[in-house]
């Protein structure tokens, strides 16, 4: 069976609750009511209820832009996945670059976070992705592949069969520089290479693996055409309505 494309837009630190009502709701009247693909959107932790609220019942997904390890206690401005589930998430991205280069997140943290989302019903979005030197130096697949390693080990294989990977380049993200479907895709087969390694053959024909890195219209279509390319993590495009159903239309061909 094909893997269903998955595009999900990450709002970041942007749109509150009104400004991501009004988006929400140009997204389920552009959106709603068919396509290939499955679609999903993060908005900041304020504009959850209201997101939520709008969407519920559309098929779109809504998901965290993270989660805190513990189910609860006293970790000022922290949020726990029990807390997420409630309001309406089905999804949360665990991992994203910003997290591991501005908030520390390594990859024993990230290891945590996915356990953490699964123990609260969530399905984690794990991003993984080199800096600039790293690829520079030859150890992009080694940086990205680890990466994987540490945070799916001891989990159970169906929870790795459920999981999402999102890779980005991190020299890709919000600098408008893309790498290449070649490059997304050498290291998409990489990833499919090492789960169909690690784990019985039905994880690698199941587990989607989105590209995060600067996706657009007018790259959406190329990117989306390569074989292990599953879908896209969408930053700045998802911000505009016009431009992440463009992305989405992409992905339904």
């Amino acid at each position: 069976m094909a893997r269903r494309p998955f595009i999900v837009g990450n709002w970041k630190m942007h749109k509150g609750p009104q400004e991501a009502d009004t988006l929400a709701t140009e997204l389920k009247r552009s959106l709603v009511g068919g396509g290939s693909a499955d679609v999903g959107v993060a908005p900041p932790y304020v504009s959850l209820p209201a997101v939520c609220q709008r969407l519920q019942h559309t098929g779109i997904f809504v998901a965290g832009q993270d989660l805190h390890p513990e189910p609860h206690g006293a970790y000022t401005s922290a949020i726990p996945g029990e807390m997420l589930r409630q309001t309406g998430c089905e999804y949360v991205i665990v991992g994203h670059s910003e997290r591991r280069h501005w908030f520390g997140d390594d990859d024993g943290v990230v290891k945590l976070k996915v356990a953490a989302a699964f123990r609260s019903g969530l399905l984690p979005i794990l991003c993984v992705g080199e800096r600039l030197p790293e690829r520079e130096a030859g150890r992009a697949q080694e940086v990205v592949l680890g990466q994987i390693r540490t945070a799916v080990a001891g989990l159970p294989v169906d929870q790795v069969a459920a999981l999402t990977i999102a890779y980005e380049p991190v020299w890709a993200i919000g600098t408008g520089r893309t790498a290449t479907p070649e490059i997304a895709q050498s290291m998409h087969h990489a990833i499919r290479g090492l789960l169909e390694s690690d784990y019985p053959a039905y994880v690698a024909k199941q587990l989607r693996i989105q590209y995060g890195g600067s996706v657009k219209p007018g790259n959406a279509a190329e990117l989306l055409a390569q074989p292990d390319i599953d879908g896209a993590l969408v930053g700045g495009a998802s911000l505009d309505a016009a431009s992440f159903v463009a992305i989405v239309q992409a992905a339904n061909g």
